[in-house]
């Protein structure tokens, strides 16, 4: 991805230095590198290091740990939009007897299968995958914490499942579908499951002094797809782009919508952090903007990549410590910074080169019961449904094409929004999953569940 330095004011390029130089002096990282994508192209990398002379750019590999389980998440929904799976399927229906069979695979995309969140002893991330084998190795002999489906739990045995049901249904390794499918089409050269020079080494720094410890690199075997994966800033900022815009190449812009929608019950600290889980992504409210992304840790390497759809940008954070830097903060502070010092530019308003005249007709004031709503046209076709106090529900709709809409979020997601005409051809009311919505409160001419008084509106009697 080509970086233009230029494209940021000196001012932001400074700021987002000042940031990641905090970050690496304070968090004792032996070293940092971030970058930062507005506008679908990579503007500005930065990078500190305890070396005199040397710093990472953006071609140095990291390992990035659990943003692995977005990309196994991708191969994922592939299988389910060519058809050969459904979220809603047991897991046992391709892989029976695991003893886990009973969780979807949302479920286990969304980490609410019930699953443990670890593989039994010894710790996987710090011992060869060779140790485990066999999936009965990574689930253990009681694999389920919790009731199926009932709560969000992080679970990396439940990669390591979906990893394996990839492997099932293409008939090939995990990686070598990865790099088929997903790697090559988004031109991301420089992630694999196995460090490539140039790549940084992990260290654990002490904790009570400044004197570190080299880290064992393990091949994790069958826990891979929860955890494998090198990668450097500049594929990670390719990725993140394709997960904010999606590529018809690999998943439709629809289906990575999908994946960062909220599909996981919020625990009580979860509502009060404003995080959640969709599909192989974590969600956040930070700053009064929805992020997006997922963060990762193995022995000796941290890592982030987050994403705001809504302000186009995202941002990378790789380190190669253990612990230290809170790479999740810094990385949704760069794009705070970016977005606040220099704010999206919107594109012209521009009026629609045609409209239906019969939809023109259903916009406005319309009342369902004695709450006032404004339905709006929009310019992809569908509406948008918005309470006139600002307070209650709303929803976006898409047009299907046939005079009627489905609703896309809030309240009437799934919900089909039809204009009920009279004989003479004039709307008399629309009809939301059963809900009346007419151009009056209680309008006498349309039908109304419960009737209307026939005195009709009056003061107390």
């Amino acid at each position: 991805m080509t970086t233009s330095q230029a494209e940021l004011l000196p001012a932001t390029r400074r700021a987002l230095s000042h940031r990641i130089a905090v970050a690496q002096s304070e968090g004792r990282a032996p070293s940092l590198v971030a970058a930062v994508v507005r506008d679908g192209q990579a503007v500005w990398h930065g990078a500190r290091t305890s070396v005199d002379g040397h710093a990472p750019d953006e071609n140095v590999q990291y390992r990035i740990g659990s943003i692995t389980k977005t990309f196994t998440a991708v191969l994922v929904l592939r299988l389910r939009d060519e058809g050969l799976v459904d979220l809603g399927d047991p897991l046992e229906k391709y892989l029976p007897g695991t003893g886990a069979g009973e969780a979807t695979i949302a479920e286990l995309l969304a980490h609410t299968g019930g699953l443990a969140a670890e593989s039994p002893a010894p710790w996987w991330e710090r011992t060869p995958g060779s140790l485990r084998p066999e999936l009965v190795d990574v689930l253990g002999e009681q694999p389920l914490r919790h009731p199926v489906g009932r709560r969000f739990h992080y679970s990396n045995p439940g990669y390591t499942l979906l990893g394996a049901l990839v492997e099932e249904v293409r008939g090939a390794a995990w990686e070598d579908v990865l790099r088929r499918e997903v790697l090559e089409p988004l031109g991301l050269r420089r992630t694999s499951g196995r460090s490539r020079a140039p790549h940084a080494g992990g260290w654990a720094v002490h904790p009570w002094a400044d004197v570190m410890l080299p880290e064992p690199a393990e091949d994790l075997g069958r826990m891979a797809p929860a955890g494998q994966l090198w990668s450097t800033t500049d594929d990670l900022a390719r990725f993140a782009v394709f997960l904010a815009r999606g590529d018809d190449r690999v998943l439709s812009a629809q289906s990575v919508q999908e994946m960062r929608t909220p599909a996981a019950p919020a625990e009580t600290a979860d509502l009060a952090a404003g995080t959640g889980y969709g599909l192989g992504l974590q969600l956040q409210h930070r700053d009064g903007r929805l992020l997006a992304g997922h963060s990762g840790s193995l022995p000796g390497f941290l890592a982030n990549l987050t994403f705001s759809v809504e302000d186009d940008m995202a941002a990378v954070v790789l380190a190669n410590c253990t612990s230290g830097p809170q790479v999740t903060a810094v990385a949704a502070d760069l794009i705070g910074i970016v977005a606040e010092a220099e704010p999206r530019i919107p594109e012209p308003w521009r009026p629609l080169p045609e409209v239906d005249p019969a939809v023109l007709e259903l916009t406005g004031q319309w009342y369902w019961g004695t709450q006032g709503f404004i339905l709006r046209l929009m310019a992809d076709g569908g509406v948008a449904l918005e309470p006139l106090s600002g307070v209650g529900r709303r929803s976006q709709l898409r047009s299907n094409g046939d005079g009627t809409w489905t609703g896309l979020d809030g309240y009437y997601a799934g919900e089909v929004l039809r204009p009920v005409r009279r004989t003479d051809g004039s709307v008399s009311h629309l009809d939301l999953g059963s809900f009346v919505f007419t151009r009056q409160p209680y309008d006498e001419g349309a039908p109304v569940p419960g009737g209307v008084d026939p005195e009709g509106w009056s003061g107390i009697r």
